[in-house]
């Protein structure tokens, strides 16, 4: 009974989740549009490969066809080329290595099993890559069904062919998208979701009583950033792989705006945990009571030394290639308000180990930050 009441909801779900999927593939381009032109792209390509073979090719082979071209048509052009390349070579090691037996020691159980030894040493050459298990697959196929004959082979070798064209064909005919602008436009969003957390520590600290709640969400936002972070970076990385034999049309710009996103996500992953450690820092610094021993004109210039970083991070942040004069000019400012801390905030000598602490930390954590600030602004604005 629970089933039957259940089954209903469970239908309504999937037709939400489905018309929620559509609709994002009308809505603009994204992963959701992508998957579905390839795999429509997938089902013409297979099926176009199959009817060729079919008419060309005895039923024996036809098969592979439709295989090949699955294989063919991967995400990105450079991929589909490199995994096609791949399988046809591992393809005819198989079929070469299947016909030699055959030809030398006969069809024997003795015989399926050298071949069946050799494929898989064969197979784990890296140049196979993924491929490599096709040298015994393709192998047992020809020396199976086609008891290693090269007219079989011959027919072997031109179903692949047909498959490799017509994979291949569908990317030329419908390229897969390019993302540079999206890629950017993440980078530009977490820069400037960065500089507003630094903004808000400047202003939690600066505050008479600082909010606990905030502090202790921010310290979950980080993390989740952080993982934000990896996700944006393992896109651009797809993007620049995207770009390669890619046929689309691209703007001038496209080919160093994807190295300097990834460059600006290394950064801001360094930049992260200097941040998770200050707010940390801050954190600790409420719980214990040790914020409110500082001096007292510790926390508006820290609070003006986080606002400084901010300013900084908006400069990086844009998808325009950074003016390197002006980058440096943001971070000698913050440098500057840093170094008036570092020489008139001491803590009084009555103050607690613990109170030294929380200042040494945080004036730490925020020159460590500019300095990977400054080391890495050169890498940005020349990618």
């Amino acid at each position: 009974m629970p089933r039957r009441v259940d089954a209903p909801h469970k239908i309504r779900v999937a037709a939400t989740e489905g018309t929620d999927y559509l609709r994002r593939v009308v809505r603009g381009a994204g992963n959701e549009r992508d998957a579905l032109l390839l795999g429509a792209k997938t089902v013409v390509a297979a099926m176009t490969a199959w009817i060729l073979a079919r008419y060309l090719l005895p039923p024996a082979v036809s098969t592979f066809a439709p295989f090949t071209a699955l294989v063919a048509l991967q995400a990105t052009v450079y991929r589909s080329v490199r995994d096609c390349l791949q399988y046809v070579v591992a393809m005819a090691a198989g079929a070469a290595l299947a016909a030699t037996l055959a030809a030398v020691a006969g069809v024997h159980g003795w015989t399926f099993g050298l071949l069946t030894l050799i494929a898989l040493c064969v197979g784990r050459i890296r140049r196979f890559g993924q491929q490599g298990i096709q040298v015994a697959i393709v192998g047992f196929f020809a020396f199976s069904s086609g008891q290693g004959q090269i007219h079989y082979i011959g027919h072997l070798v031109a179903s692949v062919g047909i498959g490799a064209l017509c994979g291949l064909a569908a990317h030329l005919v419908l390229a897969p998208a390019r993302h540079t602008d999206h890629r950017q436009q993440a980078v530009t969003a977490l820069y400037t979701t960065m500089g507003q957390r630094l903004t808000d520590l400047a202003d939690t600290l600066e505050a008479d009583d600082p909010a606990r709640d905030h502090l202790r969400q921010w310290r979950r936002d980080w993390r989740r950033l952080t993982a934000e972070c990896e996700r944006i970076r393992h896109t651009i990385e797809a993007e620049i792989e995207n770009g390669r034999m890619n046929p689309r049309r691209t703007t001038a710009s496209a080919g160093g705006a994807l190295p300097r996103a990834w460059e600006a996500i290394a950064v801001a992953e360094r930049s992260m945990d200097h941040l998770r450690s200050m707010t940390r820092t801050l954190d600790y610094g409420l719980d214990s009571g040790e914020l409110a021993h500082l001096p007292a004109t510790f926390r508006p210039r820290f609070g003006a030394v986080l606002r400084a970083t901010a300013r900084v991070m908006a400069e990086i942040g844009p998808a325009s290639p950074t003016d390197g004069n002006l980058t440096d000019k943001k971070i000698d400012e913050a440098s500057a308000e840093l170094e008036r801390v570092q020489q008139h905030e001491r803590v009084t000598a009555g103050a607690s180990s613990a109170t030294h602490a929380v200042q040494g930390t945080l004036v730490t954590d925020a020159g460590r930050l500019l300095a990977d600030l400054r080391s890495s602004r050169q890498d940005i604005a020349t990618s």
